[in-house]
């Protein structure tokens, strides 16, 4: 993650690499240096599961990384985990799929994931090379999951042992986001954090399909808006107290079938084409990456629209409007839907609230 460098300084510096456990690295490297080209991150992973975006890979030399964020204004976020971690997986499930925590990792983070088993090199600010295995031992890693946050010169800042809700975690990476270890240690901030934040439960709601959860569709049949939440999330929340309580979101859900599932759903459901999973596994098939979300799905069970993070109400009412109208067929652009919908309203004399 260096700067770039001339076409025959790239070629004199990679020929001068020695043999050995590191040259397969870099010959890739040095391929990617030879055509000029900076390919996309890559989904992280650790053994089978895949982790959220929010993870990039890099080549683990982590004082090139630390560099390279600096330069934006970012510093390193280390996560240990490990396949099978059952609070590794409600940290990602729960934490990393709401939006505010996403937006703040993406804008002040390079989040880099390591295996607390695993055999990858690293290089730490030290210069030595080691195995994840290795690495996580000589910065003392016990747990999973285990998040490190460094400053621009890989000095440990915070350590997070284990599982934090999600209005924690947040008030924990604001102390690396705005530098406040320049104020007091990590543990006085974490202290002046409440305990306790968004509901531990579910929020249920009347009108949702009860088990068995069969929801193939039916041509000309209702079509399907399917909620998939978590547990501590504030917009799930708030959704629920809001979203649901107003009388113009009503009268749109009466036109659709309404399920919902929890991202971590161990219940079997079919889905609108007419498959036999598990809620979690179809959550994980749909790519959902944000909590509260909403897909919908036309009669023939074919998905035609989804809503990514919680929306105030008019938006929120207005997405149901927008499939059960059919008017996703013919405007193709939310935000223009809404526009004109703003604007008819406002013809009618009707006042419009955007944000209450």
């Amino acid at each position: 993650m260096s700067k770039p460098l001339a076409p025959f300084d790239k070629l004199r510096a990679y020929g001068q690499i020695a043999a050995g456990t590191h040259r397969m690295r870099y010959l890739l490297a040095l391929l990617a240096l030879l055509f000029a080209v900076s390919p996309a991150p890559t989904l992280a992973q650790i053994g089978d599961e895949v982790l959220p975006p929010a993870f990039v890979e890099t080549l683990l030399e982590l004082p090139d990384d630390a560099a390279q964020a600096a330069k934006s204004g970012k510093r390193l976020l280390l996560y240990f985990g490990q396949q099978g971690c059952p609070y590794c997986k409600e940290l990602m499930q729960t934490s990393f799929t709401q939006k505010d925590i996403v937006d703040k990792v993406n804008k002040h983070f390079v989040a880099i994931a390591f295996n607390l088993f695993g055999d990858r090199e690293v290089t730490w600010f030290d210069g030595k090379v080691r195995s994840e295995k290795e690495f996580a031992k000589f910065l003392k890693v016990q747990f999973t999951p285990t998040l490190l946050l460094l400053d621009e010169k890989g000095g440990i800042i915070a350590r997070i042992n284990g599982y934090y809700p999600p209005h924690r975690f947040s008030a924990a990476l604001d102390y690396s986001a705005q530098r406040l270890e320049r104020k007091r240690d990590f543990a006085e901030h974490m202290k002046a954090v409440p305990q306790t934040g968004a509901s531990a439960t579910l929020n249920e709601q009347p009108f949702f399909v009860k088990a068995p959860f069969d929801l193939a569709r039916k041509p000309a049949g209702k079509p399907l808006a399917v909620l998939f939440e978590t547990r501590h999330c504030g917009p799930c929340d708030e959704l629920h107290t809001e979203g649901f309580k107003r009388d113009a979101t009503r009268a749109a859900l009466a036109r659709f079938d309404v399920a919902r599932f929890s991202l971590a759903g161990r219940e079997n459901l079919t889905t609108p084409d007419g498959r036999r999973m598990t809620a979690e596994a179809w959550g994980r098939e749909l790519k959902i990456s944000y909590t509260p979300s909403v897909v919908f799905f036309d009669d023939r069970g074919k998905e035609v629209f989804r809503l990514e993070a919680y929306l105030r109400p008019f938006h929120f009412a207005s997405s149901f409007e927008y499939v059960a109208s059919g008017a996703y067929k013919k405007e193709l652009e939310f935000q223009r839907f809404l526009q004109l919908k703003a604007e008819h309203l406002k013809e009618r004399g009707e006042k419009l609230e955007l944000w209450r």
